[in-house]
């Protein structure tokens, strides 16, 4: 008796000192396969600077369709994490449309602050019907507020492809939040001007973005020829150029301040048309165009870095669409019709920058060669396996969507779109005339990085009664595109010391059930659930009946 009680009062002071040991030394162990709930180091990182509370609102509770019940719950152990890093990281989950008397008014206010719902189609027994949820949370830090979108769309996935790419996506997403309220020190973004490109009101809403990570100035060449070494000076302030769509030739003096901008460290994004032809132009009494190459002189000054920007134009059957007007006044009629020199380009999801991304809008685009030297050049898109290029000049014609394509002559696809160049960059001067003389020259430099897209179009926001819409967006189609995130993780991975880019790395999978399966095999299922225990039951006690009857005899 006393070696039980002795036994016991041990049981229990080991429980205790167990207990204890849990209070003071706390430890989380993921035990899934993907390690989903283990952050990683930049994500740990994004938080721990915060010295008072940031508090983070998310939109989803409720009742909810199954699987956003999923993204829920994978959202809610997300934020536990980031909370075992920073005790002031603290999450509320709020169902915004509650009161079903002010639905409408809550719907237009959430509109109204950038929050786009989504449209779901529940099925249930059979029945299908439509809801609408607003998957967004909304970090609040001082009086700065960051939203974050946990949907992730994409053309044609499925439901369980959807909730993995926004499961893949939040660590990032959070992530990202926390460093645009906690970042101090911005980096400096460049924009070129002088050689006719874009207008800012058509760069905008990319612009209005990044804002939130960089500084943006701007940088004109056309002082290059009067002051080159000013020139040269004020862009070495900033740590990126962005030449978005120039449509007039750069000169000699031009290039070489750029060429030593850039061999000096600093990064670059070229978005560039080497044909001129815009879907405005064909809007005319013939519906017709010529497209003509565009001779911007920057031939050389990308072939020392190892790419070549072909004037030609990519047909592809994998479009987007253009709307078009038929019939005259009040019977007009608004059609989308495919058109082949809008490629619709879907990420390959094997680099940082276009991993988990919607497709992508080209329009009129070109291709681009990689040439051997000893950069380092990664292909982060291409026009798909059935396309072709087409050369130019060329007349573009309205009538080309009345005539059906010949799939036999799209053979020759998989053309570079946007090549990513790394390395220790060279002047595209050397052993050459120097156009100009500029001070502490150089023709080698340290390792770089560039990015060439051969499209100027890529980072251009529609206009809707003089207002600029949001990148990606279609007003004519209704369709969004991923031109925008491309972009913003494309400056990201430029110019990102870090690593918070390498997070769209992490490969997340969220099993779910076969709802086909389900409906088929309800029936059985349930009668095995309540079938099952009650067989056992009886058989368990006929069997305990016997026992006693052996053994007691009655």
């Amino acid at each position: 008796m006393q070696k039980r009680v002795l036994s016991i009062i041990i049981a229990l002071v080991l429980l205790l000192l167990v207990n204890g040991a849990g209070s003071l030394f706390y430890m989380r162990f993921d035990l899934t396969e993907d390690n989903r709930y283990t952050l990683s180091q930049p994500a740990k990182n994004s938080v721990k600077g915060f010295g008072s509370p940031v508090v983070v609102d998310v939109l989803l509770d409720g009742t909810l369709p199954a699987e956003f019940t999923k993204l829920k719950v994978e959202t809610e152990q997300l934020l536990e994490e980031f909370a075992t890093v920073n005790e002031n990281i603290k999450f509320n989950f709020i169902n915004p449309l509650e009161n079903e008397g002010q639905t409408q008014a809550a719907i237009g206010e959430l509109q109204r602050i950038g929050l786009t719902p989504a449209n779901i189609t529940v099925e249930n027994n059979g029945k299908v019907s439509q809801e609408i949820l607003f998957p967004w949370a909304m970090v609040n830090y001082g009086e700065n507020t960051v939203r974050v979108p946990l949907l992730k769309n994409k053309l044609g996935a499925s439901t369980e492809d959807r909730v993995n790419n926004s499961v893949q996506h939040l660590e990032y997403a959070f992530a990202d939040a926390f460093t645009k309220l906690a970042i101090k020190d911005k980096k400096q973004v460049a924009v070129i001007k002088g050689n006719g490109e874009l207008e800012d009101i058509f760069m905008a809403d990319y612009l209005t973005t990044i804002r939130d990570y960089y500084n943006i100035g701007a940088i004109t060449l056309d002082s290059v020829a009067n002051n080159p070494q000013k020139v040269l000076d004020q862009l070495k302030n900033y740590d990126l150029a962005l030449i978005a769509k120039p449509t007039e030739a750069f000169t000699d003096a031009e290039k070489y301040v750029l060429d030593q901008y850039i061999v000096s460290g600093g990064k670059s994004l070229w978005l560039i048309d080497q044909v001129a032809i815009e879907l405005d132009s064909l809007f005319n009494e013939t519906g017709s165009s010529v497209a003509i190459p565009r001779d911007l002189n920057l031939n050389d000054f990308f072939f020392k870095y190892g790419l070549r920007i072909n004037p030609v134009l990519v047909n592809d059957l994998y479009f987007s669409q253009i709307v078009l007007a038929s019939g005259e006044g009040s019977g007009s009629q608004y059609n989308p019709v495919p058109w082949y020199y809008h490629p619709m380009v879907f990420s390959r999801n094997d680099h940082p920058i276009n991993n988990n991304l919607e497709a992508i809008r080209f329009q009129f685009t070109n291709t681009i060669d990689t040439l051997a030297n000893t950069n380092k050049k990664t292909i982060l898109y291409r026009s798909s396996p059935l396309s072709k290029t087409e050369g130019t000049p060329k007349q573009i014609s309205l009538d080309v969507i009345n005539v059906p394509p010949k799939k036999e002559t799209y053979n020759n696809g998989n053309k570079p779109l946007a090549v990513l160049v790394e390395g220790a960059f060279s002047s595209a001067f050397t052993n050459r005339i120097k156009p100009i003389q500029l001070k502490g020259a150089i023709e080698k430099g340290g390792a770089n990085k560039m990015l060439v897209v051969a499209d100027g179009d890529v980072i251009k926001n529609q206009i809707r009664k003089g207002r600029p819409l949001e990148l990606g967006y279609d007003k004519w189609t209704n369709n969004f595109y991923g031109n925008k995130e491309f972009l913003i993780n494309s400056i990201n991975y430029l110019l990102d010391d870090t690593g918070l880019i390498n997070i769209r790395n992490k490969k997340v999978a969220v099993p779910f059930l076969d709802e086909k399966k389900i409906a088929e095999e309800k029936s059985k299922w349930q009668l095995i659930n309540i079938g099952l225990p009650i067989l056992l039951t009886l058989v368990f006690g006929f069997l305990f009946r016997l026992f006693r009857k052996k053994k007691f005899g009655s």
